[in-house]
């Protein structure tokens, strides 16, 4: 018997029979064969492919499996995603393969009407897809009995993992699952897909949670083997391809005249530069549709059908559509600038070569020189098979304090150790912070204590307790915006300040690729009526700059200095800028990892780290306690540079360093950042946590 046929034959042959019959499938992948042992063995798991490989059917093949073999009944797999649209996309597919056995999956996210939740509670369904939030919701829910619905959990997945994994998201996912666990008796079994990440087995540690490895310590009886399993990502013989067009109109004129007739998916890194395009290509008679998190679900939703049926088309996105949302077969990627990690980039190609004529593609624009630099060094660790970690952000405890509250909520009265047992498998809760958040809590009313109950007090009612506590189903703060409806329609949301200042009743916004006159402001409700305009006007979001890593400076720097990426193909226009920035950058890019130091303005100088903005923030709060006299006035950092006094030298500042490590090395936190107090208030929960505490927290990350 080979291998294959021994993942194949370990399926439920009910499944086997409809993997043959029903999909007319040859075989499976590689990636579903490997996958069937170790899932049906119950085994947590981290499942690796690009976009479109199959890690969907490699996870839910062998839990149809366990849920015919075993029996399982009711509600007893989750199936988690960051997207509502993911999970709108995913549905159909789900609900079918549940048919074999004659079970059922359904929706619950935000978007998911009353009478569609009455309903998932008098029929639960066998597999819920859901959000993080919609499951906090439900646990918190003073209707639905958390206890009736998850009491026969046995199994998770989540989706596109690593971008859970890389922000609060996935710490608040992490608490959740904690108390899913303490409601079903049971540890879940875990299984997480993504595309190519740097540290898959890190990854798949998180995911587990605490003790869950051979020979870790954590909660009793959580022991279980975990596996890994990648069956080989994107190969270096994929089309990659760089220009430069200097100007996003450009870049329009060049999308319009290349790969006429072919169906082409733009990514670009903001909604205002999505907007533009989008507008620009359908001025020069493009059929163009634009996707990204500001459009209305039902705006998206026409924009990602009307594009996946047609053919000689262009949809231009934000990473909403780099997580794996079907729009069909691609012939064409390309991009405007550059994405910030080579994992990004790897999903985004994995969108092109899913028919076995074509080949995985991708063409970046620069449209800035920042970007073009930082497409240079993008492509440079891409050739040399880099692929970055994901980091989960450091003591999270703003996310513990609003797990505490949560947990509150759902068991109305509660001790400290029913906190600690039911978030047991929450790997920054430590008896220790999660005590002294306890105690915070009770100091400050966000609890209240008899004996030894706990109970949420009226600090929480007063600051998360409006609409049912909506505020504590989610670990983010959303933005102020505006609602767009043109009638009844809505368009999507835009910056309150895109409305503010005179207008004549002529002010004009671009949203969802089109042209909108406002014909009337509601500021109480947050509303905008427009109608259609023949010509586009204002379009802005607000955002914070993200910092780029070290890793990526250093390639920037390296690109600089001569090194080329291998299996890129630049045009004469990219070539010839690469030369002219090389020369332009020479006096600050220096031999190697040599410091280098260079006039700046106003009696100061800078010092060319190429570290990153995080390592440039550490260095500059270490030399603003060891060595202030070298800072001069107004010192600034950014991703390449620190500003500096004109005194500096390189050897004061090696000695300062040297000085600051140090005191680091003797527990001194040197190196922790400077936190302005707004910083500390606009940290969502930050007022259930002690300030010391929450300060370390900021900083540290």
């Amino acid at each position: 018997m080979t291998e294959q046929a021994a993942g194949f034959d370990a399926l439920a042959p009910s499944v086997q029979h409809h993997i043959v019959n029903t999909l007319g499938w040859p075989g499976l992948r590689p990636l579903q064969e490997e996958a069937v042992a170790p899932l049906v063995a119950g085994e947590d798991a981290i499942l690796l492919a690009p976009t479109a490989g199959g890690k969907t059917e490699a996870a839910a093949f062998p839990l149809l499996t366990r849920m015919s073999t075993e029996d399982w009944r009711g509600t007893s797999v989750l199936y988690v995603c960051p997207l509502r649209a993911l999970l709108n996309n995913l549905h159909p597919r789900l609900s079918s393969y549940a048919q074999w056995l004659g079970r059922t999956a359904e929706v619950r996210h935000g978007d998911t009407t009353a009478g569609q939740r009455r309903r998932l509670q008098t029929q639960p369904p066998d597999i819920l897809l859901t959000t993080p939030e919609s499951l906090e919701a439900i646990l918190v829910s003073t209707i639905t009995s958390p206890q009736a619905m998850f009491s026969d959990l046995r199994a998770i997945v989540v989706d596109e993992v690593h971008a859970f994994a890389g922000d609060d998201r996935g710490w608040h996912l992490q608490g959740v699952l904690s108390r899913l666990e303490a409601i079903a008796a049971r540890p879940l079994q875990r299984i997480g897909l993504s595309a190519t990440v740097g540290n898959p087995h890190e990854l798949l540690a998180w995911l587990s949670g605490p003790g869950r490895g051979s020979g870790s310590e954590g909660a009793p009886g959580r022991e279980r083997r975990g596996s890994v399993i990648d069956p080989g990502g994107i190969g270096k013989d994929s089309d990659v391809r760089q220009d430069w067009v200097g100007t996003l109109d450009n870049a329009a004129e060049v999308i319009s005249r290349l790969h006429r007739g072919d169906k082409r998916l733009v990514f670009a890194d903001s909604r205002r530069t999505v907007e533009s395009l989008t507008l620009s290509l359908r001025e020069r008679a493009v059929e163009t549709f634009a996707s990204h998190s500001s459009l209305s679900v039902d705006e998206r939703r026409r924009s990602e059908q009307a594009f996946a049926e047609a053919q000689d088309t262009v949809i231009v996105a934000t990473s909403t559509l780099e997580l794996g949302i079907d729009v069909g077969d691609l012939d064409r990627c390309l991009q405007i600038g550059a994405p910030r990690t080579v994992a990004s980039m790897l999903q985004r190609l994995g969108r092109t070569g899913r028919r076995a004529d074509t080949a995985r593609n991708m063409l970046f624009l620069g449209t800035t020189e920042e970007e073009f630099l930082r497409a240079c060094g993008l492509l440079l660790l891409w050739s040399e098979g880099y692929v970055e970690p994901i980091d989960p952000p450091s003591t999270p405890y703003h996310v513990i304090a609003q797990q505490i509250l949560g947990i509150t909520l759902q068991r109305r009265a509660l001790t400290r150790e029913d906190i600690h047992r039911d978030l047991a498998a929450f790997a920054p809760l430590t008896e220790s912070s999660g005590d002294a958040i306890i105690d915070h809590m009770l100091e400050h009313q966000f609890l209240l204590g008899d004996g030894e109950l706990l109970f949420a007090g009226p600090a929480a009612e007063r600051r998360y307790g409006g609409m049912h506590f909506r505020d504590v189903m989610a670990v983010f703060t959303a933005a102020p915006q505006f609602t767009v409806l043109h009638g009844r329609a809505e368009i999507g949301l835009i910056d309150p300040m895109v409305l503010r200042g005179p207008h004549d009743g002529s002010l004009t916004i671009t949203l969802a690729g089109k042209g909108w006159r406002v014909t009337s402001i509601d500021w109480n409700r947050h509303r905008a009526q427009v109608e259609p305009s023949t010509v586009g006007g204002k379009v802005r979001w607000s955002g914070v700059p993200q910092p780029i890593s070290a890793a990526l400076t250093g390639a920037i720097r390296r690109s600089l200095q001569g090194a080329d990426a291998q299996g890129v193909e630049l045009t004469r226009r990219a070539r010839e800028k690469l030369v002219d920035l090389r020369v332009e950058f020479a006096p600050f890019v220096g031999v190697g990892e040599s410091d280098v130091l260079s006039p700046h303005d106003r009696g100061r100088s800078r010092w060319w780290t190429w570290a990153g903005g995080r390592e440039n923030a550490r260095t500059l709060a270490a030399l603003t306690r060891v060595a202030p006299e070298l800072l001069g006035e107004a010192p600034t950092w950014d991703n390449y540079a620190i500003t500096l006094s004109d005194s500096a030298t390189i050897p004061a500042l090696r000695a300062a360093l040297e000085e600051a490590q140090r005191r680091a090395a003797e527990g001194d936190n040197v190196f922790a950042p400077l936190i302005d107090d707004k910083v500390l208030r606009e940290v969502k929960f930050g007022d259930m946590v002690p300030e010391e505490m929450l300060r370390a927290e900021v900083a540290g990350r």
